[in-house]
């Protein structure tokens, strides 16, 4: 399959057309216009500092279903500690810096580079981009982000500046994303340690009308708020069973 070049205008072809390692299109701009109707067609850029800006739609795609999300024991005995705090949009652009440096730090390269950083802090003022935090001694230790559209969550990345930090993120907003009754999280490409959460691949096809159902649904525009206490995570039978 070719690769296309977006013109300045405001269209996409179909994602169907995208290559067998998922890379679509290149070019384009990260206005706030064009990565709402990426995220709605099932696309997402993801690029390196020196590269066009490159459009990605994954076959199979990585999604995690709240419903069959998966704690282990390890984990469970860390939340039983309470020893973090948990709030969610108080300081979304602290997080996403700390998962561009994070992976700089290891020498894998990011793909948060600085426009990307503006432009998903400019998602987070509209309401549509949040983040969950993670605390300890006052301190910023673990988090994660993503974009929200219907009952869908579109992670993008997460850090850990300390065991299970980021993890017990994932744990508040699987939690959070049950309460709003959310159909899936996409996580994108698959990776070991989403596995171990119960996340699973699923055709491209298959993807991209799951999501055409989730859309159907309103999207909850705004700052999020934990349903509970923001300080601690729930016992949630549903998780924690």
């Amino acid at each position: 399959m070719p690769v296309y070049l977006l013109p300045d205008e405001l269209v996409f072809p179909s994602p169907q057309l995208a290559r067998k390692d998922g890379l679509w299109a290149v070019g384009g701009d990260l206005s706030l216009e064009r990565l709402l109707l990426a995220y709605r067609m099932g696309i997402f850029p993801w690029y390196s500092e020196d590269e066009p800006i490159r459009w990605w739609s994954p076959d199979p795609r990585l999604v995690l279903y709240p419903s069959e999300f998966r704690v282990s024991r390890s984990l469970k005995k860390t939340i039983k500690k309470q020893i973090f705090r948990l709030t969610v949009d108080e300081s979304f652009e602290s997080v996403i810096n700390a998962c561009a440096h994070s992976r700089t730090k290891v020498d894998e390269g990011t793909w948060i580079v600085e426009e990307m950083i503006a432009a998903y802090c400019r998602l987070h003022e509209s309401g549509l981009a949040h983040s969950v935090e993670v605390w300890q001694d006052g301190k910023l230790v673990g988090g994660l982000y993503g974009v929200s559209l219907g009952k869908c969550f579109f992670g993008e990345s997460m850090f850990t500046h300390i065991s299970n930090a980021s993890k017990v993120a994932l744990v508040a907003l699987v939690q959070h994303l049950q309460a709003l009754e959310f159909d899936f999280i996409d996580c994108q490409i698959s990776t070991p340690h989403l596995l171990s959460f119960g996340a699973q691949e699923i055709p491209r096809t298959r993807f991209l009308r799951e999501l055409e159902q989730a859309l159907k649904s309103p999207t909850l525009k705004g700052k999020w708020s934990f349903s509970a206490s923001p300080a601690r995570i729930h016992q949630n039978p549903a998780i924690f069973d």
